[in-house]
């Protein structure tokens, strides 16, 4: 993201903030001890602070340190030293900490959910009963999983194999502002449980609810140095996290632009890299399909404001049930309440920062003047104001439009439609993005859903549901959505360097 220039507010000093009556330090969180100062200098001073807005109403939360290569530097040299002793830390210990920052967590649910409301705009009701749980949960999945982890020995012609997971090194974390903590803790845990040391940077425009977990991992007893927090802008610390020579993980979530630097720069090292990027993903309804069903799964692609990137934003309508299906869904979009993300009415709040919102309602009057039509929206909560937009819908697009083929995140939504019983051409307007994230489809048959589904490319492919995710499966895109693949074991093995030791049957020495 653009950095802002440094002007009379964010010459302010980060120390700590009141949000929602939430004490938060907003310093670095560098080998067990809070910092504001740029380090690896002869006399240390003071760095720079941002100024953190709320997008409810752009009001300021906080100042937050402003990172750059000096506090870059100083985090991995900190998981770099913290490194050897906690890999050698016994998987029973590693586990029961992690158990513990879980703990942590579900204490601190509550103050969780309420600043990262503040701080990101997305439902207090979903933070509170969905989010922050799920967070908790992502730590005592990890925790146990490590202790399951393992591979039956095997033999090769009398000489026996046994794979381990033998931890990586320092891992840098790099995680978006669209669901901080989660999408944090989807990366933190697996890294912690294999035996890595964490630098997070997350993202300058959400960076508050990192810095509690920082705090509830002291409390929860990580040693210092094992999990670290640099605050900043990407071109000011993060640029320097992912060229640094002593990291040896990179998990990135973000823009495909982004990840292609961050590639560039871990190339240099042959650091190993995991992208989860954008994604344009389709909803297929069939003619067969329950439309009460289709419809409720469409109005959730409005979910967080749109800013999910595993929505199905593209809306593929069998063309018998096209009309049929849109009143089901113009009924439950007129029902949705926009407003203030605290209140429990709230069905959709605001958009994530005002730069943001320009670039989303960019998307819609480029369409619009190229002839796409506004069934609903179209533009700015004329209420409401500020990051606001209307949840919409365009149809008259075009399969090579910009609004089809280019990532929005808002809650923007195209409806196109396929002939009765023509599938090829279902799964050619299905596949037919540079992106292949996420598909969801809806059926009766499900024969014929299977053999669609079959033929749709993408890393997740949801028939009859939306967003059912299991930690236990591998979870990634394809094409320009991503690379590698995390969950399960397959964390464990990017966390990881896998090694296989062979040993012969004969050749021991004799003692005694």
């Amino acid at each position: 993201m653009d950095q802002a220039p440094l002007t009379a507010t964010a010459a302010l000093r980060a120390t700590v903030a009141s949000v929602e009556g939430v004490p938060v330090d907003t310093r670095h969180w560098i080998n067990g001890t809070r910092s504001a100062t740029v380090t690896g200098t002869a006399t240390p001073t003071p760095t720079p602070a941002f100024t953190d807005h709320s997008p409810i109403d752009g009001t300021p939360l906080a100042a937050i340190a402003r990172g750059g290569p000096g506090e870059a530097r100083a985090a991995v040299v900190a998981a770099r030293n913290a490194f050897a002793g906690w890999a050698a830390t016994p998987a029973a210990e590693r586990a029961r900490l992690l158990r513990a920052v879980a703990d942590g967590v579900d204490a601190r649910a509550e103050e969780l959910a309420a600043v990262e409301t503040a701080d990101n705009g997305a439902l207090l009701r979903s933070n509170r009963r969905g989010v922050m749980p799920r967070v908790a949960h992502n730590f005592r999945y990890f925790a146990d999983r490590l202790l399951a982890l393992g591979h039956e020995d095997f033999d090769t012609r009398g000489h026996t194999n046994h794979v381990s997971w033998d931890p990586a090194g320092p891992a840098v974390l790099i995680t978006p502002w669209n669901a901080p903590l989660m999408l944090a803790s989807w990366k933190i845990a697996p890294a912690l449980a294999a035996g890595s040391t964490v630098v997070l940077k997350p993202s300058e425009w959400t960076p508050l609810t990192a810095s509690l977990l920082a705090d509830i991992t002291h409390e929860a007893g990580l040693p210092p140095g094992v999990f670290n927090v640099v605050q900043g802008y990407g071109a000011e610390a993060g640029a320097p996290l992912t060229a640094d020579p002593d990291v040896r993980r990179i998990s990135f979530t973000g823009s495909v632009p982004t990840a292609r630097r961050i590639a560039e720069a871990a190339a240099a090292h042959l650091v190993p890299c995991s992208f989860e990027l954008g994604g344009k993903s389709p909803l297929l309804v069939l003619a067969d399909a329950d439309l009460e069903l289709a419809a409720d799964l469409a109005v959730e692609q409005y979910d967080n404001a749109g800013q999910v990137c595993l929505a199905a934003t593209r809306l593929l309508v069998e063309e018998p049930v096209r009309d049929a299906f849109l009143g089901h869904f113009l009924d439950r979009v007129t029902k949705l309440t926009q407003g203030d993300p605290r209140d429990e009415a709230t069905g959709i709040g605001p958009n994530i920062h005002p730069r943001h919102v320009e670039r989303v309602d960019g998307f819609v009057r480029r369409a619009l003047e190229a002839g796409a039509k506004a069934v609903t929206g179209g533009g700015r909560n004329p209420e409401l104001g500020g990051n606001y937009y209307l949840p919409t819908l365009l149809t008259d697009v075009a399969q090579d439009s910009e609004i089809v083929q280019e990532e929005v995140f808002g809650p923007v939504l195209t409806l196109q439609t396929f002939p009765e019983g023509d599938d090829d051409e279902a799964v050619r307007l299905a596949n037919g993005t540079r992106f292949g994230l996420a598909a969801t489809l809806v059926a009766g048959d499900r024969e014929r859903a299977a053999r669609i589904s079959g033929r749709l490319v993408a890393g997740t492919v949801w028939v009859n549901c939306f967003f059912v995710r299991d930690l236990s499966a591998p979870f990634g895109g394809s094409r320009s959505s991503g690379v590698g693949r995390e969950g399960g074991d397959w964390s464990f093995d990017f966390y990881c360097d896998l090694k296989n030791t062979v040993t012969a049957p004969k050749g021991w020495a004799r003692h005694g």
